[in-house]
């Protein structure tokens, strides 16, 4: 499995507030919805991702790979947690900075990107549910203009196309905040086809945000991974860059069972 490196540049997360329960049924087992003030959510994040490389190769050898997820957030239900507890593996102490919850994590619907290896490969390593789709990144004055139209065999369709931008200053999110709750996440989750649960470790320095403003044109993700299409305006921020390093895909039970610091 594959370490790599990545630039995650013009972020942006829109985030909708919904009910728990609207999430826990999409879940694979061992993981629960994690709330805030007792919502879920769920946030469509679209961005590019530059220099994408194997963290042995050399800086500037990666490619570029723009793309747009539908996900949410989740934690180890008592169960699964209770067998992280007693595991053998344990993460490094590198792979986790900053305080976080080793059983706090992502969960992605679907990642659509512009790059057939890029999306065979993170299906193959890493059992994400990558798409191929055609994505359309342009730098304007005031921020950028993304679209993407999913093209992959046999998926159903999904568009979506927006423009957004930074609004006032750069801050970073107060731990404890909703902010910190969206952003300040360093592991996502995925099932494997034959519905083992697995994770992977995301390092990077704290996100650097902006508020954001946002002009949704279209949004197919909802309804492509069999959601209603929450109600009211998301809760939006936006970042310039972070660079990142992701681990291979492990095991759960690799995890350990306490808090960290």
């Amino acid at each position: 499995m594959l370490s790599l490196h990545m630039g995650w540049e013009h972020v942006l997360f829109a985030s909708w507030p919904v009910d728990p329960a609207v999430v826990a049924r999409t879940l694979p087992g061992g993981l629960e919805p994690d709330t805030y003030e007792g919502d879920a959510y769920l946030s469509v994040v679209p961005f590019t991702n530059v220099d994408v490389r194997p963290e042995w190769l050399p800086e500037g050898v990666g490619v570029p790979l723009p793309e747009l997820n539908l996900r949410t957030y989740v934690r180890l239900s008592d169960a699964a947690a209770a067998g992280v507890a007693s595991g053998n593996g344990a993460d490094t102490a590198g792979d986790d900075p900053g305080p976080t919850d080793p059983g706090a994590g992502v969960y992605f619907y679907s990642l659509d990107a512009d790059g057939l290896a890029s999306v065979a490969g993170a299906r193959l390593l890493h059992s994400l549910p990558y798409y191929f789709a055609s994505v359309d990144f342009r730098e304007t004055d005031d921020g950028v203009r993304f679209s993407s139209r999913r093209r992959h065999p046999g998926a159903r369709a999904a568009g979506f196309a927006a423009e957004y931008g930074p609004v006032g200053e750069s801050y970073t999110a107060e731990r404890g905040s909703l902010d910190s709750f969206l952003t300040d996440r360093v592991r996502y989750f995925a099932e494997t086809s034959n519905g083992d649960l697995r994770y992977a470790t995301v390092s990077h320095e704290r996100w650097p945000l902006y508020d954001a403003e946002l002009e949704l044109y279209r949004n197919d993700l909802f309804d492509a991974n069999g959601f209603e299409t929450p109600a009211g305006e998301p809760v939006v921020q936006y970042s310039p860059r972070v660079t990142t390093h992701a681990s291979p895909s492990r095991p759960v039970s690799g995890l350990t069972g306490t808090r960290q610091a």
